[in-house]
């Protein structure tokens, strides 16, 4: 490489960055999923030549894995911020209402790198889903402690299992990603939906046909 070139890739290097990189790739993955989307690719989304990818990450499945653990990380973090704005006395209700606003809002509102994860993740190979399998499960752990809290305290009913609760509601509320449109009602609105149903049923109160 030229001292000219090398200099060029170097001031790409300092003006994109790996989070550049990484927000250009986000987007291609939502947009294009897993096989739709190279190197080649991300770099002109992110305004670089492609070999300046290779000073920030060794290979597609490097960036698609930070993309995947930020995407989950940024719902947890969202999670446990509605949670915790509650005081210790919230009722159960008001706990899941949280929980569930907190999960939406990060989904569907916050972008690029949630619904990448939630739209590529069965799509990658299994060394990438095996290295984001701890910040998954970090956030599903979070989830059956907060349910089962809940539990304990009398606010669900006892014969509830807490993992399946769990599995019924992030297949729920990542599939809103698929059908969503703000035009027809804002994220708190869906969420004061689905925590009308999931807590109060489908069903009237007699149960009539």
């Amino acid at each position: 490489m030229t001292d000219r070139a090398a200099e060029s890739v170097n001031s790409e290097k300092s003006e994109v960055g790996r989070q550049g990189i990484l927000n250009a790739a986000a987007l291609l993955f939502r947009q294009h999923g897993y096989s739709g989307v190279s190197l080649r690719a991300v770099a002109q989304g992110a305004g670089i030549k492609a070999g300046s990818i290779y000073y920030h990450f060794a290979s597609k499945d490097e960036i698609v894995t930070e993309i995947l653990n930020a995407g989950i990380l940024a719902v947890h973090t969202e999670v446990i911020a509605a949670v915790d704005a509650l005081p210790d006395t919230a009722p159960a209700a008001t706990v899941i209402h949280a929980a569930l606003r907190g999960h939406l809002r990060s989904l569907l509102e916050h972008g690029d790198y949630t619904s990448a994860n939630v739209r590529i993740f069965g799509q990658v190979p299994e060394a990438v889903r095996d290295a984001n399998l701890s910040a998954r499960r970090s956030y599903e752990t979070y989830l059956d402690g907060l349910l089962s809290a809940l539990q304990a305290e009398g606010g669900l009913r006892g014969d509830i299992q807490i993992s399946r609760i769990r599995l019924m509601l992030i297949g729920a509320l990542n599939a809103t990603l698929e059908w969503f449109d703000p035009a027809k009602g804002g994220v708190d609105a869906l969420a004061d939906d689905y925590a009308d149903i999931l807590l109060n049923g489908l069903l009237a109160q007699n149960g009539a046909r």
